[in-house]
């Protein structure tokens, strides 16, 4: 379990090692599918404790620290295109479910299909909000990840995921809540959203830190973002 793509260079292979290359298959595959379970999720509002949350909450965190497990294992660039491939992955799928719903429905096919619309119809501006929220909220973490890893390069792997994952939730959150809820709910339940949004992500974050043991890291990839920061010595 090492990283993937500067190994297999520099060992002048044009071939990944198969377990390298199985696990980030395995990492990448869970990013993308838990970025579009979220942003189905997200069309509902629910309560959490008597809170009002969107969905998506349930499960969007995880994306954090996926995508730390992706940037350990593969390095920046290749987290970097990660976040981009699931946003056209989110929006080509609420492309899909506006086509879909535009087709002429079978008569007594039963509610699946009277329904799949009124549930599945995308809602441009939730999808808008999803997109832009986690680009920019993903990048961000992507930073600060780098920025931790500067400092502390193999130590204290637990601070990547914590020092990321907290900058970029708040963003992430907020961005997301505005975007998607300002003006068709009252501000006071945005408000409750973002704070309760923000609660659960930082609760799953403090969950999901020991994936980050899962991976070893491979110095071969992490040297070098870490001499591409500036100042990093």
């Amino acid at each position: 379990m090492v990283g993937v793509y500067a190994r297999a260079v520099t060992s002048g292979s044009d071939r990944l090692p198969t377990r390298s290359a199985t696990l980030l298959s395995i990492i990448v595959s869970a990013y993308v599918a838990a970025q579009l379970l979220a942003d189905v999720a997200s069309l509902k509002l629910g309560l959490v404790g008597g809170r009002a949350i969107d969905g998506g909450t349930l499960i969007y965190p995880l994306t954090f620290t996926l995508r730390d497990l992706i940037h350990k294992v593969a390095g920046k660039r290749v987290a970097r295109t990660m976040i981009f491939v699931a946003a056209v992955a989110n929006l080509f799928m609420a492309l899909l479910f506006w086509v879909v719903d535009l087709l002429p429905m079978v008569p007594d096919s039963g509610p699946q299909s009277e329904l799949f619309g009124a549930v599945l119809g995308p809602v441009w501006r939730i999808v808008f909000a999803s997109i832009i929220a986690e680009v920019v909220a993903e990048l961000i973490d992507t930073e600060a990840y780098s920025a931790w890893v500067a400092r502390f390069q193999h130590r204290h792997q637990w601070g990547r995921v914590l020092f990321s994952n907290l900058i970029a939730i708040p963003i992430d959150s907020i961005l997301f809540a505005v975007i998607a809820f300002a003006g068709v709910v009252p501000m006071g339940v945005v408000t409750e959203i973002i704070f309760t949004n923000i609660g659960v992500k930082v609760a799953v974050t403090v969950l999901s830190i020991p994936l980050i043991y899962l991976v070893r890291p491979d110095p071969l990839v992490e040297d070098e973002f870490v001499r591409a920061m500036p100042n990093s010595g």
